[in-house]
């Protein structure tokens, strides 16, 4: 018989924000109140979900958002730096449409397809793929849910779906709060679905981009 097990890529909440710093991996940033309450309406989407295992990148954003599903299923979190945030080299900057001019930025833009900017997209590929293999060993023939940021997130699910790495970072489909789930047939992955339990609270239905 096939054994079908789900594992659940869960977006952290809004984060406070209001200096509209790329934050990446800095530590001290924190769900707002609506953040919060985005973590609260992801758990309550799980409810009914047979959830043994759950996990998060070890920043604040993303343990503050499994805080109520870690309450609500009575598990324990465990910290995986697989899961983080990829890396930037703008982490700290406040970006707008006039950075483009700037030479800090400007040097960085030569490779879009790597990204030149940041940690390559092959390499946040294989770090993800390697916590999910763990999540679904431990969850075998049942459901994981793993807590962690847009960019790696959108960049497992591309290439679960066999598109290329590289791409637009303002058409990523991995709003605040979303739950984008792998479900896999033995060890074959079988289909990618994706819901955004927390849409109603989102402001101008926006995505927040990722690194």
């Amino acid at each position: 018989m096939t054994t079908t097990t789900v594992v659940h890529l869960l977006r952290h909440g809004e984060v406070y924000n209001p200096d509209k710093v790329l934050y990446g991996r800095l530590p001290d940033f924190h769900l707002s109140d609506r953040g919060q309450r985005m973590a609260e309406t992801a758990a309550e989407w799980f409810e009914g979900h047979d959830i043994a295992a759950l996990y998060s990148s070890p920043l604040d954003r993303t343990q503050e958002t499994a805080i109520p599903l870690q309450k609500m299923l009575d598990l324990p979190v465990t910290l995986d730096d697989r899961l983080i945030e990829a890396g930037n080299r703008f982490q700290g900057m406040s970006l707008s449409a006039r950075s483009a001019r700037d030479p800090r930025v400007l040097r960085r833009l030569y490779n879009p397809f790597l990204p030149s900017w940041g940690e390559p997209y092959t390499e946040i590929l294989a770090r993800m793929v390697s916590a999910i293999k763990v999540a679904r060993r431990a969850a075998w023939g049942r459901e994981a849910v793993c807590v962690s940021h847009q960019l790696p997130i959108w960049t497992a699910r591309r290439a679960a779906e066999a598109r290329r790495l590289w791409h637009r970072p303002d058409r990523r489909e991995c709003n605040l709060a979303s739950v984008t789930s792998l479900t896999f047939a033995d060890h074959r992955l079988a289909s990618v679905s994706y819901a955004e339990p927390a849409a109603a609270l989102y402001v101008d239905g926006a995505s927040v981009p990722g690194a």
